[in-house]
C-alpha cells in the first residue's frame, strides 16, 4: 500500500464515517490522538487531519494506516488532503523564524532593551509587517498569526533574556537567545540587517523570492542574515548573465575555471562532461555589499563542496580563508605523518624504562 494515495472520495466517506461514530469514538476505534498541528476544514467542521487521512487509506486501499505509519504535518497527512482538494489550517502558528526575531530585537535594542505593549503602535506596525514575511505559507497560520499580543509576548521573551535584565525570563526560545548575542556583540551589522529586511519587505523586493524546495538544508546550511536575505544572496549566485561574465573574465586574463579555495577542476577530473562547470560564490554578504549592483569582484569561482563548507557556519569565510585553513590543516597532517615515520634514536631511548 502506498502511503498518500488516498482520492478525494476516500476522504468523504472517512468523514461520513467520522460523523456517524461522533469524534472520541472515531479516534478511539483506529488509535489516534486530537490533531496537534493541522486540521482538516470541510462544509463549515473541523475534523482531525491525520486521523482523517489515515482512514482515508482504508477506503482508497483496503487499510487505513495507523498513527504511527505517518505523519499529521505538511509532509503526510496534511499535504495529502491539500492535494485531494480540501482546505487545511493550522492549530498553531509557526515558530518565530530568524528573520522575524531580527526585526523584533531591533525594536527591542531601540526600546532600551525593555520589552513593549501590544497596544504600542510600534508593536502594532511590526504585527503588520511580520504579516507580510513570505516565509510561513498562508495554510500553515491561523487567525492569530503575528498578531500584537503575540508580537509584544516576544518583545518581552528578548528583553528578559538581555543580561542586564534581573527577573525570570519568559519562555523564549533558544534562537531568541542567540539572535539577542548577535546584536550585542554585533550591534551595527545587525542593525544593518533589520533595516535591508525591512526594506526589501517594504518595497516588495523580498516578495518575489519565494521558498524553493532546496532551500531547507538542514543545520549544515547557515544563514545568517535570515531566509529573505539568503534568498536573495542565493538568487545573485545564480544569475547566469552574471556567472558567465565572470568566467568568461577569468579565461580571458589566461586563468582557468578551478576552485579559488581548493583549487579543484571539473573539467581536469570529469572531462567534456565538467568543462565549463563551476559555481558562483558571492564573496559578501548582503549586509555588507548592499543594494548596489553586483560587481564581476564580488564573485568567486568556487566548487560544490567549499560552497556548502562556506555556508555552513556563520560568519562565513572568504575562499582565501577557507583555502588558509585547509593548508594550515594539511600542514599539520603532514607534520603528524612525519613524526610518525621517523626512526627512533639513541636519544628516544634514553630515559626508557627496561622491559622485562
Amino acid at each position: 500500500m502506498r502511503r498518500g494515495a488516498i482520492t478525494r472520495e476516500s476522504v468523504l466517506k472517512a468523514l461520513v464515517e467520522h460523523d456517524e461514530l461522533g469524534r472520541e469514538a472515531f479516534l478511539e476505534k483506529y488509535g489516534f490522538e486530537q490533531a496537534h498541528s493541522y486540521m482538516l476544514v470541510h462544509e463549515g467542521q473541523e475534523y482531525d487531519s491525520k486521523a482523517v487521512a489515515g482512514v482515508a487509506h482504508k477506503w482508497a486501499q483496503g487499510r487505513a494506516l495507523a498513527a504511527n505509519e505517518f505523519s499529521g504535518g505538511k509532509d503526510h497527512a496534511a499535504a495529502w488532503l491539500k492535494r485531494a482538494g480540501f482546505q487545511v489550517k493550522a492549530v498553531k502558528n509557526p515558530d518565530w523564524a530568524r528573520d522575524e526575531i531580527i526585526l523584533a530585537c531591533r525594536l527591542v535594542m531601540e526600546n532600551g532593551w525593555k520589552g513593549l505593549d501590544a497596544h504600542d503602535g510600534r508593536v502594532v506596525e511590526l504585527s503588520a509587517l511580520l504579516q507580510l514575511l513570505p516565509i510561513h505559507a498562508e495554510a500553515d497560520r491561523n487567525e492569530k498569526f503575528r498578531n500584537s499580543n503575540g508580537v509584544a509576548r516576544k518583545t518581552f521573551d528578548i528583553a528578559t533574556r538581555h543580561p542586564a535584565y534581573q527577573g525570570k525570563p519568559t519562555n523564549g526560545g533558544s534562537l531568541d537567545v542567540a539572535v539577542l548575542h548577535d546584536f550585542l556583540t554585533r550591534p551595527q551589522e545587525m542593525s544593518e540587517t533589520a533595516r535591508l529586511i525591512r526594506q526589501g519587505i517594504t518595497t516588495g523586493d523580498l516578495q518575489s523570492f519565494s521558498p524553493t524546495e532546496d532551500e531547507d538544508l538542514g543545520d549544515d546550511y547557515s544563514a545568517p542574515e535570515g531566509r529573505l536575505l539568503m534568498r536573495r544572496h542565493r538568487a545573485r549566485e545564480r544569475n547566469k548573465a552574471l556567472r558567465d561574465k565572470k568566467i568568461t573574465s577569468v579565461l580571458q586574463r589566461g586563468g582557468q575555471l578551478a576552485c579559488e579555495a581548493c583549487g579543484f577542476n571539473f573539467e581536469r577530473v570529469y572531462g567534456d562532461r565538467g568543462a565549463g562547470y563551476i559555481e558562483c560564490h558571492h564573496v559578501l554578504p548582503l549586509h555588507v555589499a548592499g543594494e548596489g549592483r553586483t560587481k564581476l569582484s564580488d564573485l568567486a569561482l568556487i566548487c560544490a563542496n567549499c560552497h556548502r563548507m562556506i555556508h555552513r557556519r556563520a560568519p562565513w569565510p572568504t575562499p582565501g580563508e577557507l583555502r588558509a585553513s585547509m593548508e594550515q590543516k594539511h600542514a599539520a597532517d603532514r607534520r603528524a605523518a612525519a613524526a610518525v615515520a621517523r626512526p627512533r634514536t639513541a636519544a628516544d631511548d634514553q630515559g626508557a624504562e627496561p622491559v622485562g
